[in-house]
């Protein structure tokens, strides 16, 4: 029986797959309902999507604050894909959760007896081409597919998924991640790299460790928006000893640039210009823009900025008013500078479902890393529980703009915008969270 389910995930694989999940479909999940996909945002860590888009339609004359995503959605059918040009996800901030809707309208050959029906034992079977687009196939309880994963027992959940990646890969995502991670900590100290198309390259600069430790997995830097290893995002921290396993700094959770406000409107220059002060070091010619701003903390003295929250309440954990965000404002309320929850929560989403975060040390010249046995895994955030973090004044925004006259040439601007945390809250991000002990291999010959 597990055949259908094995030749079915096969089949998903052979089109691009790397994660495989299923979900059981309640007599409200069809085409006239939308299919539910959970009470917070999390889903948006599993099924890759294009951009938010806010909708604050007034449908009979009640206004419906809700955020949707397009999806990549694919039918497989036996002698191809059928694309759903209308699948998409639609996000509802007030109550809050997560539905699916689209999934028939102008894709032929789609399921649309089992998405229209509301009978028991009814399975969607995804394959998440990451970064990319969704391979879907739909049946009844009765169908060899569906009949083999009743058989097939007990699968690690994944948000309302159950994740199948076991069956394909024969080994859960987790358990090969703590097999590299002690492999590369049983190989000591390891020469600053970056991994580029042809292989290892050396990496002088002083933030190698993330890029050697990414190297040592066979990782190659990148902008797609999907998680580094099997679904793991991987984070490297810095330490002075792997005894003590201090951070040395605070964590950086997400990198977004400003979306709004003078920032946007005038350009990161004016911007500067406007908020920023002469380098505190006596640098001539240098205008600096930091701090650390934090909601509820009232204005940094250097910039007269303030971060605010408008649109969340913190009491209830909800979103109000899916068009606000966060902002820096000056002592009039003018925003200097401004995020969408809708950026924020693209951002956030992208690849923090599951983390893992791993000490290195650092020596030399030349300069080598080499990586502990004791890391951070965390699973299962959304986006609430960051917003809840930032209304607590757990998440700060800690920005290093500079802007420096050339001699002969336009001023040299440095963005660096930048969200970030203590190490030791971040486990307030997660619901769940446990500090592993890598295996220790074979002494060496």
């Amino acid at each position: 029986m597990t055949d259908a389910l094995t030749a079915l995930i096969a089949r998903m694989a052979a089109t691009g797959a790397t994660g495989f999940l299923a979900k059981e479909l309640a007599p409200n999940d069809n085409s006239k309902n939308q299919l539910y996909l959970g009470s917070d945002f999390g889903v948006l860590n599993i099924l890759p999507q294009g951009g938010l888009v806010t909708d604050t339609s007034d449908l009979a004359g009640s206004r419906r604050d809700r955020a949707k995503a397009p999806l990549i959605w694919d039918w497989l059918l036996p002698d191809g894909l059928s694309r759903a040009p209308d699948a998409q996800l639609i996000l509802y901030p007030a109550y809050p959760e997560v539905r699916l809707s689209g999934l028939l309208r102008g894709a032929d050959g789609a399921p649309a007896d089992v998405i229209r029906s509301r009978a028991p034992g009814r399975m969607l079977f995804l394959g998440v081409v990451p970064g990319d687009r969704i391979l879907a196939w739909a049946g009844f309880a009765e169908d060899p597919e569906v009949r083999a994963f009743r058989n097939a027992g007990q699968f690690e959940s994944r948000g309302v998924f159950s994740n199948l990646g076991l069956l394909h890969t024969g080994a859960d995502a987790r358990s090969m991640l703590i097999a590299r991670l002690a492999e590369i900590a049983d190989a000591g100290w390891l020469a600053s790299q970056k991994l580029g198309a042809d292989g290892p390259l050396p990496y002088r600069a002083p933030n190698g460790g993330g890029y050697t430790l990414e190297a040592a997995l066979g990782i190659r830097p990148n902008g797609r928006a999907a998680p580094d290893f099997h679904g793991w995002e991987i984070k490297q921290f810095g330490v002075s000893d792997f005894m003590r396993n201090t951070p040395r700094s605070a964590v950086t959770l997400m990198t977004p640039e400003p979306a709004g406000g003078f920032y946007r409107e005038a350009g990161a220059e004016a911007f500067v210009r406007r908020y920023g002060y002469p380098d505190r070091s006596g640098r001539p010619g240098r205008l600096n823009f930091g701090g650390v701003y934090t909601v509820g903390r009232g204005p940094v003295a250097l910039t007269g900025l303030s971060l605010e929250m408008d649109g969340f309440d913190p009491q209830s954990g909800r979103i109000t008013d899916i068009a606000g965000g966060l902002s820096l404002k000056d002592a009039e309320g003018r925003i200097a500078a401004s995020w969408s929850y809708t950026g924020l929560i693209a951002h956030w989403n992208r690849k923090h479902a599951q983390a893992c975060y791993v000490p290195s040390v650092r020596r030399g010249p030349p300069v080598e890393y080499a990586y502990g046995r004791e890391v951070l895994l965390c699973e299962g955030t959304d986006f609430f529980l960051l917003l809840r973090a930032f209304a607590a004044g757990i998440v700060s925004y800690d920005p290093a703009l500079k802007l420096e006259n050339r001699a002969g040439g336009p001023p040299a601007l440095k963005r660096r915008s930048q969200f970030r945390i203590r190490h030791r809250q971040v486990t307030s991000l997660y619901r769940r969270s446990s500090v592993v002990r890598l295996p220790e291999g074979p002494p060496a010959d």
